[in-house]
């Protein structure tokens, strides 16, 4: 207790669980705020539009309010949450008629394209990333923030089974298991569509970074 940070929206979500579940609205807006916009953008993975983003998002936190008492941690937070959100997601996407499961790949899409060897080694990881900025001078400042732009943009222009595995693995961190889990795909599918994903993002990033 001594160690936690004074300001609640710094608490881990382990420790906000317990003020949530007794009614403290304090750690329902800390949590609002930590995972509000990455839900939004999750979802839109699933969905047609950013309104029906939006309509998936508020009733995800809807469902946790409800059924926080409920929740036993067998699971973290974050992986609970996400499984309410693609539940809540799926349904509506479904009413939208894009009704086309995660699992469905074609032939081409289980082979990996020669580029993708290329690029990474065995493990997922890039053979040769991008170099590290260690200058703080504002034009550097200035180029991570354009690249993050660009990566951003990369990244919503991907296959939405692409899109979402992307962001469960590599912008949360999520390991391989959970994220097959939530999206009822099996390892090997997960792979090549985190491979895909990869390769695309890289290859645009790459060329914004040749054109700076």
């Amino acid at each position: 207790m001594a160690d936690r940070p004074t300001d609640i929206a710094e608490w881990p979500d382990d420790a906000l669980i317990p003020k949530l579940c007794a009614g403290d609205e304090s750690a329902y807006v800390a949590l609002l705020g930590r995972y509000h916009a990455r839900l939004l953008r999750l979802s839109r993975s699933f969905v047609r539009t950013q309104a029906s983003a939006e309509e998936v998002v508020q009733e995800t936190w809807l469902a946790v309010l409800q059924g926080i008492d409920r929740f036993e941690q067998r699971s973290s937070f974050k992986v609970w949450l996400f499984q309410i959100l693609t539940n809540r997601a799926k349904t509506i996407s479904q009413r939208e008629g894009r009704t086309t499961p995660f699992s469905s790949l074609d032939a081409d899409d289980l082979q990996q394209p020669p580029e993708l060897l290329a690029s990474f080694r065995a493990d997922g990881h890039w053979k040769s990333p991008p170099p590290k900025w260690d200058d703080a001078s504002p034009e550097v400042l200035l180029l991570r923030r354009e690249t993050r732009q660009a990566m951003e943009e990369a990244i919503q222009v991907l296959p939405p089974a692409q899109r979402a595995v992307l962001i469960m693995r590599d912008l949360e961190g999520l390991d391989a298991a959970s994220v097959c889990s939530l999206l009822q795909i099996s390892e090997s599918n997960q792979r090549v569509l985190l491979h895909r994903a990869r390769t695309h993002v890289r290859l645009l990033l790459e060329k914004h970074l040749r054109k700076t």
